[in-house]
This record gives C-alpha cells, structure tokens and sequence, in this order.
C-alpha cells in the first residue's frame, strides 16, 4: 500500500531499502533521534516509497479550555445544514518555494502545492487555521485563499512532523465562520460524515464528499521527525490530492477530524484516513503557546535490529543469537543525554523502564507518550555481549526534533 500525500506536487521522498550489509551501512541507514529527516505521511515497512505524513497527535492530561471539545450531537441532524455551518470555515492553503526560471536563471517565488485548512479561532483582528505539517513544509511564503476568493498572507505559527500539524495566522477580515471541533471518542461506526477540502487545487475550493466513519486505525507512519504511528479515523468520503489539512465533520456540524492521508493502489477506494480531533486539539494548544512541541531526546541515532544480518548481530554487535530486536545506536550526540550517561555506539537498547523495545519506532513511541523532560530513564541495553543498565535524565530538545 502507499499512502499519497494530498498536493499535486510533493518533494520527492528517499527510498528505504534492503537489509544491511555492514555496520557501516547501519550506521548510515539508521534512524535519528535527535534530528530530522524528510517528512511524509508513509507507511513505515522496508522496501515501499515514502509518501505522505503522521502519528498520532500526542495527547496529554493537562486540560485547557482553549479549543473546547463540543459533545457529539444527534447524528440525525441535517448534513446539509452542518455542511453550511462549516464550510465557510475551510480555507485554501498554497505552498510558496523558491524556484529557478528556466530562461533568466533567477529564483522566484513559484507555487509549490496547494492544501487546505480550517479556521478554529478569531481573536480581535487575528483568525488562526489548523492545517497538515506537509501541506506548509518547507514553504518561503504562504497564502490563505478565503471563502470569499481572496488571498491573504499567512504566517506560520508553529508546525510538527511527526504529528502532521500545523498553525497558522491571518488577520480576521473577510473570516466570517469558524468551525468547531467535536469529540472524536465519541464517534461510531457507521456514522456518517462529510470531507470539506479543496481537492485538486483552489478552482474546486470546498469540494464536499460525503460517507461514514469505516473505523478507527492505528497506521505505521515515516515522518521526517522519524517513524512513527498515528492514530487516525478511516472514512470511505472522497479525499483527493489538495485535501490534506480540511475539515472531517460529523452531522452536527463539528470538526472531528483532519485530513491527513489516503491509501491510492490499483483497486483500492474509499480508503482515507484523518487525525482525530482529541488528538488535534492537544497539539494545536502547544503550537499556539511555545510554536513547537517540546518533546524528550536522548541524542543518539538508531537503527532497528532486526533490520540487520546475522552476522552483524552476532560479529559487529555481538548479540545472542536469542536477541534479534531492539534499537542498536550507531552514533551518540556530543553533550547529548545519552552521552551523559556514558551510552556508545553499538549498544543495543532492549527496554526502556523494563518496557520491551523491539524497533526504533517503539523506542521513539515510548519516549514521546510515557516520559518527560526531566525524568530519569533505565535502558536495558546489551554491550559487548552482556545485558547491563544505564540510567538516562532526558532533557528537551531546542528544535524540537526528538
């Protein structure tokens, strides 16, 4: 399966390939934690292309009250009336990069991809939009397209890889609706729901399609934050390139979901896939208080174990034959907190607080959902042959990246 970004123009992606040959090769291969790579919501396996962004939004138990989530109204409602009620609120989103020109050899601004968006506040003279990370990556400029067809400058707030979320700021004229978010708990199978989005680019701007919840999925994602997985609400509505970023509204009226991703094979259909709204809602707050998420870092780059032959287990690495999984660190981060606690190059990290870790992308889960910056860690780890521990004070990464 590839799961296709919604721009017609995507950066290309690296290709993960093959097995390693060589601890050498590991060493380039492996995974980073404690720096970025490039992003895209894909499915995680070996051997299949990259394509398009995200895990899930982290959530986390401090409440707020700044993006309240609305009980989930009888689904009987009228959808034509949500629909009304939304979509107003959905905004086009373009991509502005810098480009050469063929002919005079100098750079201009040229469009990069288009997405969409939705409003979720206005405040005095300021309206804000929740958009999809990949929608916005790497972008010089970025416009807004309002319901009205005008297009306004936006800036960028703040924005997260790994969660494919990312906040954006325009002054309020010209906003005349705002969407709000439902909770996403609450939702059932079955339920139906509609897609608002702007598929293909901005001259089919809030295109409506409409379907119901087809489950509810946890999906392997690569990220250039790194691999990871994210929880998503699966629909068979219509998403088409340019819908990334848009509104999954339920029968009330209510944001459930962002748009994120679909799966596009010969033969498949209506398999789309969106973040749900308490998975938004958390990460929103923390791009609108800090402009990142401030997430805990060992500073070590891994590779998954059982991504390595045999002989590398065994010779380079010097494992039992009985252990064939878990992250092997081919580098350690100067002044890191992994160098503090004195970890090396070819350790083998086998749980973290006697919590089984079998890959990178399980060592990465851990850290982000169950510690924080300031707690003390216990890595089992296999050195040299023999299994010992190492206590690790994690502490915040400044870029953010983990």
């Amino acid at each position: 399966m590839d799961m296709m970004p919604f721009e017609p123009t995507p950066t290309p992606q690296p290709k993960r390939r093959g097995r390693f040959i060589s601890w050498l090769a590991a060493s380039v291969a492996g995974a980073v934690i404690g720096s970025a790579a490039t992003w895209y919501v894909a499915p995680k396996w070996l051997n299949q292309e990259s394509a398009a962004p995200t895990q899930a939004a982290q959530t986390t138990e401090q409440k707020s009250d700044a993006l309240p989530l609305q009980p989930t109204a009888n689904t009987k409602t009228n959808m034509i009336a949500a629909i009304n009620k939304v979509a107003d609120a959905v905004v086009g989103v373009v991509n502005i990069q810098k480009q050469v020109d063929f002919f005079s050899d100098q750079a201009q601004d040229a469009e990069a991809g288009t997405g969409s968006g939705v409003i979720f506040k206005k405040e005095g003279n300021t309206a804000y939009i929740v958009t999809n990370n990949h929608v916005i990556e790497g972008a010089n400029k970025v416009e807004v397209a309002l319901a009205n067809g005008k297009k306004v400058k936006a800036d960028i707030i703040g924005a997260d890889a790994l969660t494919d979320l990312a906040v954006l700021k325009i002054p309020a004229e010209g906003v005349t609706k705002v969407a709000s978010f439902g909770d996403s708990a609450n939702v059932q199978i079955g339920e139906p729901v509609a897609a608002i989005g702007n598929p293909l680019g901005l001259d089919l701007s809030r295109t409506v399609t409409e379907g119901i919840v087809s489950g509810k999925r946890t999906m392997p994602v690569s990220t250039s934050a790194g691999d990871w997985e994210i929880d998503v609400i699966q629909t068979d509505a219509a998403i088409n390139p340019g819908n990334s970023g848009g509104a999954l509204i339920n029968s009330a009226g209510q944001v459930i979901g962002i748009n994120s991703m679909k799966i596009a094979e010969t033969g498949v259909e209506g398999l789309g896939f969106a973040i749900p709204s308490e998975n938004v809602k958390p990460i929103v707050e923390q791009l609108m208080k800090d402009g990142k998420i401030k997430r805990p870092y060992l500073g070590v780059q891994l590779v998954d174990v059982a991504d390595l032959s045999d002989d590398v287990r065994t010779g380079e690495l010097k494992l039992p034959s009985s252990v064939t999984t878990g992250a092997a660190i081919t580098a350690v981060e100067p002044f890191s907190p992994a160098a503090d606690a004195g970890l090396k190059s070819k350790d083998v990290i086998t749980a973290i607080n006697g919590q089984n870790i079998d890959s990178v992308s399980a060592l990465r889960k851990y850290l982000y959902t169950k510690t924080a910056v300031g707690d003390r860690i216990k890595l089992t780890i296999y050195r040299d042959g023999f299994e010992t521990t190492v206590s690790v004070t994690l502490k915040a990464k400044e870029n953010s990246q983990s």
